[in-house]
């Protein structure tokens, strides 16, 4: 099954890697994973349905709030931040985004759904992009609380809203946050005028404030119009990863991350969303504020969760690692049952 936008899918119909099948026919669930994996399902019943309810995810047994571990501790992290910095000073790269993933068994695992887990975060961390792929034949068991736009299409036009920027009020931004947005806002262009008609990639919106449950972000909009005979896979193929999550230069940033970081991304940083091909649209979600389950893991099935910043000359380590314990606190809160709603009780 699959949940996005008020929407749920059911009846399976096909799963393909191809993205050339989100030119067909159907409804399409699809996720990307940061490496560069891709499923996309079709459904057969697409109907209308509300976000689930308190009720359901009631039966969520998340990973006790002390089993949680990191790819990167601390002092890696910080290590981390400190060699991106070096890259910059050597003029390899303006902009990377230095990631950990973090993982916890699942108590329940037989019983582990993610729609349970969609449910309590539509309550707890309501985000414009949450939804639920729940593929377990093909491993993937995704639940995701997305603030960002990946890939919005509507006909031959294509949006992307890159976030980067972030703070726990406004106030807490820095001009560093309003540099970083505009540099991948300038990578953003460049990846959507390689499929866009020339002249048509335009910037609406340039650095607003928009906020989270917890935290606000700067947000941009960038837009374009696909080219003639161009479609989902020449807009994936030159667009993926999503460049607020890779760095600019994003191949310079690709090869920084792939030394730097232990751990593969999955589909968190990938993309997670739907397209419906009978009618030419879709919405990609960039994969944060996500959780999965990997039931391969050795020693259990587990659930993951990734966070991260971006990193430029102006970071300061600690306060970069700061940034990606406040993106996660809340959701692991959440996943884990010791978040308390306003005005609620402890869950």
């Amino acid at each position: 099954m699959a949940r996005f936008g008020g929407l749920l899918a059911t009846d399976l119909r096909d799963v393909t890697t191809d993205p050339a099948a989100l030119e067909s026919t159907g409804w399409w669930a699809v996720v990307a994973d940061f490496e560069g994996g891709l499923c996309c399902a079709r459904f057969g019943d697409v109907r209308p349905a509300p976000a689930p309810g308190p009720e359901a995810g009631a039966s969520w047994r998340g990973p006790a709030p002390d089993t949680w571990t990191s790819s990167l501790d601390r002092d890696g992290y910080v290590a981390g931040v400190r060699r991106v910095r070096e890259h910059i000073a050597a003029g390899e790269v303006y902009q990377a985004n230095l990631c950990r993933v973090l993982s916890a068994p699942l108590p329940d695992a037989d019983r582990a759904d993610v729609d349970a887990l969609t449910a309590l975060l539509a309550r707890g961390n309501p985000a414009p992009y949450a939804g639920t792929v729940r593929l377990p034949a093909h491993g993937i068991e995704v639940a995701t609380a997305s603030p960002e736009l990946y890939l919005r299409r509507e006909g031959t036009t294509v949006t992307s809203g890159p976030i980067k920027g972030t703070g726990r009020t406004a106030a807490d931004l820095l001009e560093k946050d309003h540099a970083e947005n505009v540099m991948i806002v300038d990578l953003v262009r460049n990846d959507l005028g390689r499929v866009c008609a020339t002249g048509s990639v335009t910037v609406p919106e340039l650095c607003a404030v928009e906020p989270h449950p917890g935290l606000v972000h700067l947000v941009s909009t960038v837009r374009g119009e696909l080219a003639e005979r161009t479609g989902w896979p020449e807009l994936l193929a030159a667009t993926f990863p999503p460049g607020s999550v890779t760095g600019a230069p994003k191949s310079s940033a690709l090869r920084i991350i792939e030394a730097l970081e232990t751990a593969p991304r999955g589909p968190y940083c990938g993309g997670v969303g739907w397209v419906d091909a009978d009618r030419g649209t879709g919405e990609l979600a960039v994969g944060i504020r996500t959780f999965w389950i990997d039931r391969t893991a050795t020693g259990g099935p587990v659930l993951r969760f990734g966070t991260g910043a971006g990193i430029t000359w102006g970071s300061d380590p600690e306060r970069e690692w700061a940034e990606t314990e406040l993106k996660a606190a809340r959701l692991l809160a959440i996943a884990s049952g010791t978040h308390q709603p306003a005005g609620g009780t402890e869950r």
